[in-house]
């Protein structure tokens, strides 16, 4: 077995790691406080806006488990620069757009590139501090960012756009892109590729079937349950996602092993995983857009009122990983899942009348509390019930998950929306407020089906699922037998 050779400079290493990291969140936050300045310029309606955020989620979870792959096969310093080569391109492109189609275009490119670095670069992080304590606090610090990427993006993203344009929020990422995409060449060693086929039939079949389920949904938002267009879209979800299933079955080398989800409480894990970043995404979608449009909140304003809600996400990203190997996840999980649902609950109250403390502050802080309780525990019990060699598969079938979960979440939201607001007439305030707090019923119903989840469907062992704390940091797909350490040697 061929031994990794170590960063002559770890720290630096790191930095790019992170920074990557970083801007992958923060880009999908800030876009979410543009979306009322981008409908406005570009002709988007109410609805068909959604596409700005689901072309990049789609994107990004569609092609994560590729990326991963490409990783093993290409090189991982080599696909690590090209995904942050092609996320910056895809950024200038964006932020100069002249309509509809060029910058959802862009936003799906933006994804792609997103997608393909993401894995190498957490693959490189974990092949260049050795398994310890060195390890642990960079992945302590990756982590951190991950979570400050929300609040970040928002505080950044507000000035931007109070001060300059919208087009910032994406030409922000083009001289940070820049300098990753040299340092990344001029720093990290060269990994050569590993002998392995890239399921290609997969990645277009995964990504074809998301694509058009989610289409479907914006269709209904659009034109409602009768439309021929969303039934089409549909009937191809279905033979998509059996075309998948059969794909997998089949080849030596699945993006997505089915084995994966034997378990019950696999299946219930990953389940969940797909919910909470609907609820979450979803409110990020809604909740940024109702404060600019109904209580008129200025961008840089309304980064600020998201602030409790990812300094919570923060804290708990800080502080769980040593209560969960003290008391386990299960209670940790079940406190998320209530908070959760009162959360959006809550938001189902929301009106012309609603104030910032009393009907948007309370949720936000349930939101950010849910959402720090639910990802790690969820995720490490996952990961404590996955075979060593697929470690990786599961890991890049997680975050794939989560990516399609977000673009589900806003897609069903936007078909209530559009709904509401098609059959109740206006397009006001008053009636953009009726939209959104019915929006929010199909995000508690997200919630409460989650929340049944946890409680009947994950039964996590405390041993195991502290355990599952480091596996789940495990980036990318692999099939194979692995040794003690991973991450290192696929690198």
């Amino acid at each position: 077995m061929r031994a990794p050779t170590r960063a002559a400079r770890p720290g630096l290493v790191l930095a790019l790691v992170v920074l990557t990291q970083l801007m992958i969140v923060l880009d999908n936050t800030v876009v979410n406080l543009a979306l009322p300045a981008i409908r406005t310029e570009l002709g988007f309606s109410a609805t068909a806006v959604a596409w700005v955020t689901n072309s990049y989620i789609l994107a990004f979870g569609g092609v994560l488990l590729l990326g991963g792959r490409l990783g093993d096969v290409l090189g991982r310093r080599s696909v690590f620069a090209a995904g942050m080569a092609l996320f910056t391109i895809a950024s200038l492109i964006g932020g100069a757009a002249p309509d509809q189609a060029v910058i959802v275009a862009a936003r799906a490119v933006q994804g792609v590139g997103a997608a393909i670095a993401a894995p190498s670069a957490l693959a490189i992080l974990l092949a260049t501090f050795a398994e310890g304590p060195a390890r642990h606090r960079a992945l302590g610090v990756f982590f951190a960012m991950s979570a400050a990427g929300g609040a970040i993006g928002l505080l950044v993203g507000g000035a931007a756009i109070s001060l300059l344009s919208w087009r910032w929020v994406f030409w922000i990422n083009v001289l940070p892109g820049a300098v990753i995409v040299a340092l990344v060449l001029l720093v990290v060693g060269a990994v050569p590729s590993v002998s392995r086929r890239v399921d290609l039939g997969g990645a277009v079949a995964s990504t074809a079937a998301m694509t058009s389920l989610v289409y479907g949904f914006i269709r209904v938002g659009e034109a409602g349950w009768s439309d021929s267009a969303a039934a089409v879209a549909f009937a191809a979800t279905l033979v998509l996602l059996a075309a998948f299933v059969a794909i997998e079955g089949r080849v030596s080398q699945p993006l997505l092993p089915l084995r994966l989800f034997a378990g019950r409480t696999s299946r219930a894990a990953y389940l969940t995983m797909l919910l909470v970043p609907a609820v979450m995404v979803g409110l990020y979608f809604f909740v940024s857009q109702f404060l600019q449009v109904v209580m008129a909140y200025s961008a840089i304003r309304t980064g600020l009122a998201f602030l409790p809600m990812s300094a919570l996400i923060f804290l708990m990203s800080r502080t769980l990983p040593r209560l969960i190997g003290r008391y386990g996840p299960r209670r940790f999980m079940i406190a998320g899942g209530v908070s959760l649902t009162a959360a959006t609950a809550w938001l189902t109250q929301l009106s012309t009348g609603s104030n910032y403390w009393t009907g948007v502050a309370p949720a936000l802080f349930l939101v950010g509390l849910g959402g720090g309780l639910l990802y790690m525990p969820v995720s490490a019990v996952l990961m404590a019930n996955v075979r060593p060699q697929d470690n990786g598969a599961a890991s890049g079938a997680l975050q794939a998950m989560q990516q399609i979960g977000a673009a589900l979440g806003i897609a069903v939201m936007v078909a209530v929306f559009g709904g509401v607001q098609r059959h109740g007439g206006g397009t006001g305030p008053q009636a953009y407020a009726h939209g959104v707090a019915h929006a929010f019923r199909a995000a508690t119903a997200f919630a409460v089906v989650a929340f049944t989840l946890i409680v009947f469907g994950l039964r996590p062992r405390k041993q195991d699922s502290a355990s599952g704390l480091v596996a789940a940091s495990v980036p990318g797909p692999a099939t194979e037998p692995e040794p003690a350490n991973p991450a290192v040697s696929r690198t």
